[in-house]
């Protein structure tokens, strides 16, 4: 909706007809929101709609709700569109492919028994809350220690719901380095989340048709309300069944400007495969502030003008009720991965002066290039007040700048805010000095 909003701002309806196709019931909404929602944060599901179809409708794009496309036929210059029992020619000059990315759901016995429950769409979050309502859980399981499955947790948490977290994994968030995952682990188990690590699912409990248990391969929960965090994929086959060109991340191949392989043809958001400027690979990355960039940027194409997406380096900030993780660039398992020869370095710090009430404690991690001191990813874990600077590292980061240049930072001070010596200041200064002592 991004896409067709920048159109309609540059062709008039005269000039250009919008069509937009959505299978569910809402549209231009913050998906990101939804765990606030479950947790009583947001009053309603209409606080996260920032546009509602009557609006798009005053903007004449044919917004067509409950229709979801099939297929494709590049060569006809048409898709086919499925409404109810009905399907439907619609032919196009321009299409924008925006399927976003497809939540994994595990195959295990009992998936699709009631009161397990997937965090994708606005009407996701509304059958939660339905759900928390009708049923007065009081156990709840969450299957993946992921951004969603942390969010989830603490959604839980705040309904007053005992939570149990599991994940095959041996850390909480894969995207985190293990001694910063640590501490995630340990936030977790001291708001008393029962985090089961190393804890692969095999299936459900089922009686009557609702989930009354999650196994695993050394016991079983019990549980009244699941909840599936196992992360997305690109939602692609729409476009590779089409014949467009599908990278090997599986989201769609896309030129800077979000053109596909084939003419005429522009996609954007959680399906497409975009560029890691630090890794210099393909990615997918599933968040909703590229999503939109990468729709304005179809738009104003599409209307006559010219604009790019350069590229991700991997910005990413989530919570658990008090605690803050964030992270941005490579990890060290993906600098390694990628052929970066690695240091890194992590500091304790504070979120404000010390001797300022509400002084919170920060650990920042930086991972830099051992031959040329050039950043290449950070982490942080702390508690109010930390996650958020992780923008300043993500600003350097983009710059390609060094961790002695980083040290210069004209960042801001004041007792509330930070300590005379900023977090950010301090992690750069002690990579610098790691640096000096690595230098022949």
């Amino acid at each position: 909706m991004s896409a067709a909003s920048q159109a309609r701002r540059r062709r008039p309806v005269g000039d250009l007809r919008i069509v937009a196709f959505e299978k569910g019931r809402h549209v231009s909404y913050s998906a990101c929101g939804i765990p606030y929602l479950i947790a009583g944060d947001v009053a309603g599901p209409d606080d996260l709609v920032a546009r509602t179809p009557a609006e798009f409708r005053k903007l004449d794009i044919d917004l067509r709700l409950g229709s979801e496309v099939v297929a494709i036929s590049v060569d006809r210059r048409e898709v086919t569109v499925r409404s109810g029992a009905d399907s439907y020619a619609e032919p196009f000059d321009q299409l924008v492919i925006a399927t976003g990315g497809v939540p994994a759901r595990p195959d295990v016995p009992g998936v699709d028994a009631a009161g397990i429950h997937g965090v994708q769409t606005l009407e996701d979050g509304i059958r939660i809350l339905e759900f928390l309502e009708s049923d007065r859980p009081r156990r709840a399981v969450v299957v993946g220690a992921g951004y969603i499955g942390l969010e989830m947790a603490e959604a839980m948490i705040s309904r007053g719901l005992e939570v149990a977290l599991i994940d095959a994994a041996d850390q909480p968030m894969r995207t985190l380095d293990p001694d910063m995952a640590v501490l995630v682990a340990d936030a977790l188990r001291g708001l008393g989340v029962d985090l089961r690590l190393s804890c692969a699912l095999k299936g459900f409990d089922v009686t009557d048709g609702r989930v009354t248990g999650v196994r695993t391969a050394g016991e079983t929960l019990p549980a009244d309300i699941v909840i599936l965090g196992l992360g997305t994929r690109p939602n692609s086959k729409l476009a590779a069944d089409a014949g467009i060109a599908v990278g090997a991340t599986g989201g769609i191949t896309v030129d800077r400007r979000l053109r596909t392989s084939a003419e005429g043809i522009w996609a954007a958001g959680d399906c497409v495969e975009v560029f890691h400027l630090i890794s210099q690979r393909p990615a997918a990355v599933a968040l909703g502030t590229h999503a939109n960039k990468q729709g304005r940027a179809v738009g104003i194409n599409i209307g006559g003008g010219y604009a790019t997406f350069p590229g991700v380096v991997g910005t990413a900030v989530s919570k658990i009720c008090s605690y803050e993780v964030a992270r941005t660039g490579l990890s060290t398992a993906e600098a390694l991965t990628a052929g970066f020869a690695t240091f890194s370095t992590v500091t304790e710090s504070t979120t404000r002066a010390g001797y300022y009430p509400g002084s919170l404690p920060i650990t920042t991690k930086i991972i830099a290039e051992r031959t040329t001191g050039r950043l290449l990813g950070a982490q942080i874990v702390g508690q109010e007040g930390a996650a958020k600077r992780i923008d300043a590292l993500a600003v350097a980061l983009w710059h390609g700048m060094t961790v002695e240049e980083m040290t210069g930072l004209d960042l801001s001070y004041a007792p509330p805010f930070a300590p005379v010596w900023d977090p950010v200041l301090i992690a750069a200064r002690k990579a610098a000095e790691q640096l000096a002592t690595l230098k022949p």
